[in-house]
Order: C-alpha cells, then sequence, then structure tokens
C-alpha cells in the first residue's frame, strides 16, 4: 500500500471500528500533525473539550502539560503548529462509570485503534518520542514497570535498533543514568531516537503534585531541554 500522512489522516478521519463494535465513544479522530514532526506526543484518549476544541490536550491537562514543555523550551502555539500530537485511542471513549474523569479504553479498543499509532509512527519517523500517561508509557515499557521508575529517564535507541520503526524493545535501547545527562546526549549519533516519558497532567491525579514525584519530573523537563539543545530540535 503507498501510505501516506494524508491517507492516514483521511482513514483516522472515517474510522468507525470502535462505534460498530459497540463502545460507547464520540466518533471523530484527535490529533494535530505538525509541520515539522520531529517530536511525537502521545497521550491516553482526547477529552470531552478536546472534541469542542478539535485539539489535543486542550484543557487543565494541557496547561500542566505545556508548562512543563514551556520549561523545557518549546512554546506551546510553536509546539502545536510544528509537531506531532497523537494518543493510544483518537476518539472520546466517555465518561468513566462512576462519572469522574473520562474512562480508560478497554484493550480491545486499543487493539483496534493500534494500526494507526502503527502508521503514525512508521511515516512521522520522529526524532523525539514523548509518552504522556500510563496507557502511552505502557506502549513502550513493562506492563510492570512504575511510574517512578520511568519518569527523569531517557532511553536512546540507535539507527540498527529501529530498522523497525514501530515496535521499540527498551531492552535494546541505552538508558541514559543522570546526571551528566549533556555530554552523553553529545556523543550519540543523532540518527537514533529517544524515549523520554512524562505523567499524565490531568488536574485530577494527585502524583505530580507529590514533592518526590515533582523532583522525578523536574528530571524528565531537564533532559527534554537537553535533547531539544543538543540535537536543535525546533
Amino acid at each position: 500500500m503507498n501510505d501516506s500522512l494524508t491517507k492516514l489522516q483521511v482513514d483516522m478521519n472515517a474510522c468507525r471500528r470502535c462505534l460498530e463494535a459497540g463502545y460507547e465513544i464520540t466518533p471523530g479522530a484527535i490529533y494535530r500533525c505538525g509541520t515539522v514532526r520531529q517530536v511525537m506526543l502521545i497521550g491516553q484518549a482526547p477529552g470531552i473539550t478536546e472534541v469542542a476544541a478539535r485539539r489535543p490536550f486542550n484543557a487543565g491537562s494541557g496547561r500542566r502539560l505545556f508548562q512543563w514543555l514551556e520549561q523545557a523550551g518549546w512554546d506551546e502555539a510553536e509546539f502545536r503548529e510544528k509537531q506531532y500530537m497523537t494518543a493510544v485511542t483518537k476518539c472520546y471513549p466517555g465518561k468513566g462509570k462512576n462519572g469522574k474523569g473520562d474512562r480508560v479504553p478497554s484493550k480491545a479498543e486499543q487493539t483496534l485503534c493500534r494500526p494507526f499509532l502503527d502508521r503514525e509512527m512508521a511515516l512521522v519517523k520522529p526524532r523525539l518520542i514523548i509518552p504522556v500517561g500510563g496507557l502511552a508509557i505502557k506502549l513502550f515499557f513493562p506492563k510492570s514497570a512504575k511510574l517512578t521508575e520511568v519518569i527523569g529517564t531517557a532511553v536512546y535507541f540507535p539507527p540498527q535498533a529501529i530498522t523497525n520503526p514501530v515496535n521499540y524493545d527498551v531492552k535494546t535501547g541505552q538508558w541514559l543514568e543522570w546526571p551528566n545527562l549533556q555530554s552523553q546526549i553529545a556523543n550519540l549519533p543523532k540518527d537514533g531516537r529517544f524515549l523520554v516519558p512524562l505523567p499524565h497532567p490531568s488536574g485530577a491525579s494527585l502524583w505530580p503534585n507529590r514533592p518526590e514525584n515533582k523532583a522525578l519530573i523536574a528530571q524528565a523537563v531537564q533532559i527534554l531541554r537537553d535533547i531539544r539543545a543538543a540535537w536543535e530540535l525546533s
């Protein structure tokens, strides 16, 4: 198949797989295909305000996320304009059973939507991937991994480890050691790829508010800043 970003967007916009399978979603893929696409940010799923605004991370969670990214050197408007923003599942999954927060997409929905994410990664070929929140982080890290074990870390995949642009095994990557990241990053081939996770920025989550976790987030932000500067990511 002669795939392209244009065809991918048409296919995502037209998709009704989860709806036809009986899931009470609001159809309509939410993503942002920027002009440069050096960075791919992957969230869990769009929320109700994202559906209304037709853009990822639109509400309170977006404000906190972009506070972190601005500390790393990215202006929100410029990031949205240039980079690629997507999610594990593309459509709004609806409210949770208790009415608080959004429903986490089921494994079946994730499976139905996964071919789109595979195509996105294969076509965009980002130099830096930022999975945001547990669901996105578990695309790459072991299911048993705790946030405290991965936030504040970075994994570098050398060129020979990304011959398959979709599937990543962190065992084939190089975990960067803290501190002295700048010298490590500067010595890595720039045709490789970085993976730097962030926690979910939702105000409903208490995890980012704990002092020890704030320190891990600050470490992650510094890693992003160092990568951005060393690799001249716009």
